[in-house]
């Protein structure tokens, strides 16, 4: 597909405005001068991958007539709002700033093992295996001489962010020095390449970068796989506890530390949203990548490190970007594009392709997807408190490897579209 055609965007657009190039704006309790003086500047010169304009430090966005001006209350070091389905970046700020990436990593790490451990695999853990877990590490509470399946460990590492679970994942891959290596490899498949990955599990390692570009690059493949995006959207679930001789296996509730999805004590639950993974280090600040539904369109969103004193700043943020991604979809000319993997180019990848007049075979829903196959006792449940978890149908996302790309994402949409450190999350 030529490039004029990934940049298709809707009549009117003779009537943009000229591309506002800008620092971002703070939220309430916004630094004074010299504060700013001494907070720390992107580089001059940045990664140009997915289009000339990201590779500039400040805020890059193109408003048409009628688009909606960006939030005030941005305060993030770098973020970026895309279109998970045609890849169009809609505005973004000093996306290819490398950063420490905190927990956000996980998503590569998932995205590296999830296809290549079995799901029902059932798994020893040993000392040795704990020993590697950085101090201070968000855990999900694994012991010594206990078995876990893999589904299990899966849910430690996506709900919990718990570090003893990507790491007794690695040692299951051949050990960490194996798995950070596969990580990198990924990481230059995807075209992510502000990424090193030093640690598997995000703890802040000296060299561990990474950019809001890249973390939504990975995201955004991530969620090609079921049982990815059915991690991401579950809330709580019921992880395996200790097992005592003669006695039936202790069992505690764990919830995701998304607080977008499942809510917590000034953050709203956002509608529509299904993952996807928060992290937070000394170094790192918070950080934050979600997807999110709304009318058919699919927003992913990245914010990384907010110098805003705002509880939970990152999440409010995020939840900012998505609300203007979604009222700005159609009115924004884009400013790049996230990049297929060097697979989708060289043609490498499964097409699914229907009869005619047959639509695209969809998966199944993420909680659908999610609770086949439990094991070791680990259940889902089906929705928050305040009302039913919405989530991305598998018609968003396909299963087999289908990239999306703009003409595919539009067809969808016409027929979906209603009328008219220490990893501490």
């Amino acid at each position: 597909m030529s490039a004029s055609k990934k940049f298709a965007w809707v009549a009117g657009a003779a009537l943009l405005l000229p591309l506002v190039t800008a620092p971002a704006a703070h939220a309430d309790g916004k630094p004074g001068k010299d504060e700013k003086d001494k907070q720390p500047k992107p580089p001059a010169v940045m990664s140009t991958v997915g289009g000339e304009l990201l590779g500039k430090p400040g805020t890059q966005v193109r408003l048409g007539a009628g688009a909606p001006v960006l939030p005030k209350e941005l305060s993030g070091r770098s973020w970026i709002v895309a279109d998970a389905e045609n890849g169009q970046v809609l505005a973004a700020h000093n996306a290819h700033w490398r950063l420490a990436p905190a927990s956000t990593l996980k998503m590569l790490f998932a995205d590296t093992l999830l296809p290549k451990i079995p799901k029902n695999r059932t798994h020893l853990v040993t000392n040795t295996e704990l020993s590697g877990v950085g101090a201070g590490s968000s855990l999900v509470g694994l012991k010594e001489k206990q078995s876990y399946s893999v589904h299990d460990l899966w849910l430690g590492v996506f709900l919990r962010s718990g570090n003893d679970a990507v790491h007794v994942l690695s040692e299951m891959n051949g050990g960490v020095r194996k798995t950070v290596a596969e990580m990198n490899a990924r990481a230059v498949e995807l075209q992510a390449l502000d990424t090193q990955v030093v640690t598997p599990d995000g703890y802040d390692a000296q060299g561990q970068v990474s950019s809001a570009y890249d973390l939504t690059l990975i995201a955004r493949s991530g969620m090609q796989n079921a049982d990815f995006r059915a991690y991401a959207a579950t809330p709580r679930a019921v992880f395996p506890g200790e097992q005592k001789p003669g006695k039936k296996r202790e069992t505690f509730e764990i919830q995701n530390t998304n607080r977008l999805l499942t809510g917590d004590f000034g953050v709203a639950p956002y509608q529509g949203i299904a993952g996807v993974k928060n992290g937070s280090t000394t170094h790192a600040g918070a950080t934050f990548t979600g997807v999110a539904e709304r009318n058919g369109r699919v927003l992913l969103v990245t914010v990384m490190n907010p110098a805003s004193k705002e509880q939970h700043a990152v999440y409010k943020e995020a939840a900012r970007l998505l609300d203007w991604g979604f009222a700005a979809a159609g009115k924004v000319r884009p400013v790049g594009e996230l990049v297929p993997p060097l697979s989708a180019r060289t043609g490498d990848t499964e097409e699914v392709t229907a009869a005619p007049g047959k639509d695209v075979p969809a998966a199944k829903p993420a909680v659908a997807a999610a609770t086949e196959g439990r094991a070791g006792g680990a259940g889902i449940a089906l929705a928050v408190a305040g009302g039913v978890l919405m989530l991305i149908a598998g018609a968003v996302f396909l299963v087999n490897r289908r990239w999306p790309t703009a003409a595919s994402g539009a067809r969808r949409r016409s027929r979906t579209a209603p009328p008219g450190p220490d990893v501490n999350p």
